[in-house]
């Protein structure tokens, strides 16, 4: 009988040592993917996460959970769990002045695993090409971020100053999180930030621990991070559905190549309607990114506790409902379209086991009833009560990219249909699901979940097209529904079956998609490439079958297959079309301006205020665009008033429309005024009154008045711009320090450059200021850019981040 156990543990060692081999490819693929920054910075953001986040989310997931049954799925999803306290820790932490309380979770971690009895957790080895294959994945995802992803926002040389008007502002909320709380709107200072913050409370401490450069994180670290997380955290949740560690390498190769069928030349030209974790939204939109990463967590805990585990005691089910309401919260805090999708699925699920157990789940009610409190608290306490700007509007969506396409109402039937059988196709995997519970809710719950995304985004419309996010949401679903359904497969017949048809499916929407012109204004060349695609398929599943002659079971295998090879080309070639970057033809941000905003931040305390005549996202536009915000996130500050474009989403407290003026149009000309025609009134008015110290000029928007340099101070003066600083005109005390705010010895700031105060000069009727506070001479790190201003229209992305 022992010699019997020692040979079964054998293979399981074996496996657990053939998987470890094949653990290195993760890092391998951190570093790769940012080789473009200096080795410190992924190591120190990648030291950040393991001990701040893997380490402790791992223990409370575990301690609190009970854990899946594999040990590598308990290290993603806790991973994703210590984000969601991590989100929670940080706010908390900075009432109180204290922007390192992440670094509490791990005290708070090892003092649970003492104080807590222990308890031994069953525990199943994973095959070694299980992970082997979920790496694959996780390279493709490196090579990929590093020749298309990391292209999309360029942080250094000329291009660096052309980005279209998301970028900046996700910077600028990131600053806003690692300098105050609660956050304010950092562009147009005065109004509370009625929006979704909790992604950046992740950016914004791992800055301040990290050190490293709060734009770097913003647009390379944490979105390749949520990536990876994605494909992991899938893979982890398909172990689990399905209870197969097959389901790891389908799951995360769907996510990495999977999408849906809308990716032909006339949708691909809109950027929108790549529906994957790859598009453009998922890599430029944090909320949504870290929304993703937080609901895989969430999706395990309703499957733990909706499944109803023999011998679960009280304390088990207390800790599960622990679990999920740290998630719940997180998530309401994090993205809009997120809670919405998990409440129908979780209604159905609800509906479902009470209709066959006959009498109500409390489970599930319980948990309906979380989701519901928390959204309501999430929507009076940090939205304010606002009315959001997307509309009940039924087939606007289609409406939009029809007109967008050019035909017109003719074509909106066509467009609508081709678009919802391309959202629609992941789900059909649901089709050869086979329970391994018996009166299991989750594929109801999946299903309902996706086709309540999908239903969103087809009812509902906003301008910036933000109700897409619904589908974004739900893309992940229909990765599960397709993982769960080739995982039920049986023997290598029906998985070399499977791949076989997922080629022909590939094949076939590859060829439709060649078929497909480049530009169409009429139905007949909307539907076509589809319809040649789906005939291509469907004669490949009837040659297929018969040369098989295979059972029924093996029909629907081809079938499913065959359907979901579709969706792999066309998302393919929508990636290849994100390695060109949505840039403006002229410079958005002022040539000199990220030095002289960085400056800014190296000279000044977070309390510091800003004052610019830069509100329009191109200078000197025939039609101003309010979408200016790279000031407040290079600057790490507030700015009185740049850029109110985004307030009716970012800020739903404002009036009128997107491009309405200023709400305090009394601020907004004694700001002008400081540029047009300076007082000594007007400037101590912005001093006192509104606390601003700093004065941010672009010579492309006005001329400096002659007497500005006679009133304040010029600081510094590189390409178009100039920096000027406000002195008292009485002598006044040191400011007090406050978290990010230098000290008179010169401290270091997160992103490690010195902070010292310089010392202020009183001013005096006629100021004389003496030659120790010389104007900054700088010399810039990179190539001198160029600066052309193309007229042409500017493009602007689809929707704001959040």
């Amino acid at each position: 009988m022992s010699a019997g156990r020692g040979k079964r543990a054998a293979p399981g060692s074996g496996a657990r040592l053939a998987a470890l081999v094949s653990l290195p490819v993760l890092p391998l693929a951190w570093f790769v993917g940012l080789q473009e920054h200096p080795p410190w910075m992924p190591g120190a953001y990648l030291g950040y996460l393991l001990v701040v986040i893997v380490v402790p989310g791992t223990m409370f997931w575990r301690r609190l959970t009970g854990g899946t049954g594999w040990f590598g799925a308990d290290v993603v999803l806790g991973t994703a769990f210590g984000l969601a306290v991590e989100a929670l820790f940080y706010p908390i932490g900075m009432v109180f002045s204290m922007p390192f309380a992440a670094l509490v979770m791990p005290a708070l971690a090892f003092g649970m695993y003492r104080a807590l009895p222990r308890r031994k957790l069953p525990e199943r080895p994973t095959p070694w090409w299980a992970t082997a294959g979920a790496m694959v994945a996780v390279g493709i995802a490196a090579a990929w971020f590093v020749r298309i992803g990391s292209q999309l926002i360029q942080l250094n040389g000329p291009t660096a100053l052309r980005p279209n008007s998301d970028a900046p502002h996700n910077l600028a909320v990131a600053a806003e999180l690692s300098r105050h709380f609660p956050p304010k709107v950092p562009y147009a200072d005065g109004r509370w930030m009625t929006s979704h913050w909790a992604a950046y409370d992740h950016i914004a401490s791992s800055h301040w621990i990290t050190s490293v450069p709060l734009d770097v994180l913003t647009h390379r670290m944490v979105p390749f991070a949520m990536l990876l997380l994605t494909v992991l955290g899938a893979a982890a949740v398909g172990m689990l559905l399905t209870g197969r560690a097959v389901a790891a390498p389908i799951a995360a190769g769907l996510t990495v190549l999977a999408g849906d069928l809308a990716a032909w030349p006339w949708t691909v030209s809109d950027r929108l309607f790549t529906e994957s974790p790859f598009s453009l939204g998922q890599l430029t939109n944090p909320p949504q990114a870290f929304a993703t990463v937080l609901l895989l967590p969430l999706i395990a805990v309703t499957a733990l506790l909706l499944r109803r585990k023999p011998g679960q005691t009280r304390a088990q089910l207390f800790g599960l409902f622990v679990a999920g309401g740290v998630l719940i919260t997180a998530l309401a805090l994090t993205k809009a379209t997120a809670l919405p999708v998990y409440a129908t699925g979780l209604a159905a699920a609800w509906v479902y086991l009470t209709v066959r157990a006959g009498r109500l789940n409390l489970r599930a009610l319980v948990l309906g009833v979380g989701v519901a409190a928390t959204y309501a608290l999430t929507f009076f306490v940090v939205l304010g009560g606002a009315q959001s700007s997307v509309l009940f509007d039924p087939g606007a969506t289609f409406e939009h990219l029809a007109e967008r396409m050019g035909g017109g109402g003719r074509s909106v039937a066509v467009v609508a249909a081709v678009v919802a059988v391309g959202w629609l196709m992941p789900a059909v995997g649901a089709l050869l699901i086979r329970r391994r519970l018996p009166r299991d809710p989750m594929p109801v719950f999946l299903v309902f979940g996706f086709l309540a995304a999908l239903t969103g985004a087809a009812l509902l419309y906003d301008d910036g097209q933000a109700q897409l996010f619904f589908v974004r949401t739900g893309f992940i679903y229909g990765v599960l529904l397709a993982t769960w359904g080739l995982g039920s497969l049986e023997g290598r017949r029906q998985f070399s079956i499977a791949v076989i048809s997922l080629l022909i499916g590939a094949a076939a929407i590859y060829w439709g998609r060649y078929r497909s012109p480049e530009s169409c204004s009429g139905p007949e060349c909307f539907g076509q490439p589809l319809a040649v695609a789906l005939v291509i398929a469907v004669l490949g599943i009837g040659l297929f079958g018969l040369v098989l002659r295979g059972s029924r079971r093996t029909w629907a295998v081809i079938a499913v297959a065959v359907l979901l090879g579709t969706t792999v080309s066309p998302t393919a070639v929508s990636l290849r079309e994100f390695a060109k970057p949505s840039l403006t033809e002229y410079d958005s941000i002022a040539p000199g301006g990220i030095e002289a905003a960085q400056f800014i931040r190296r000279n000044s305390g977070s309390g510091d205020r800003i004052a610019t005549n830069v509100h329009c996202h191109r200078a000197r536009a025939s039609h101003c665009l309010t979408g200016s915000y790279w000031i407040a996130g290079y600057a790490e500050r507030r700015v009185l008033v740049q850029g109110w474009a985004y307030k009716t989403r970012v800020d739903d407290t404002y009036p009128d429309g997107v491009q309405s003026s200023y709400w305090d149009e009394e601020t907004l000309r004694l700001n002008d005024e400081a540029f047009s025609e300076p007082t000594r009134d007007v400037l101590e008015r912005l001093r006192t009154e509104y606390g601003v110290q700093w004065l941010l000029l672009d010579e492309r928007v006005s001329a400096p008045p002659r007497n500005l340099e006679r009133l304040t101070e010029l600081r510094f003066h590189y390409g178009t711009v100039r920096v000027y600083q406000l002195y008292s005109t009485t002598p006044r005390p040191a400011p007090s320090p406050t978290p990010g705010s230098p000290s008179p010895t010169g401290s270091l700031s997160p992103t490690g450059s010195p902070t010292g105060f310089p010392t202020p000069t009183p001013v005096s009727p006629s100021p004389t200021f003496p030659s120790s506070i010389p104007t900054q001479t700088f010399t810039p790190s990179r190539p001198t850019p160029t600066f052309p201003i193309v007229p042409s229209s500017p493009t602007f992305p689809s929707s704001p981040a959040g």
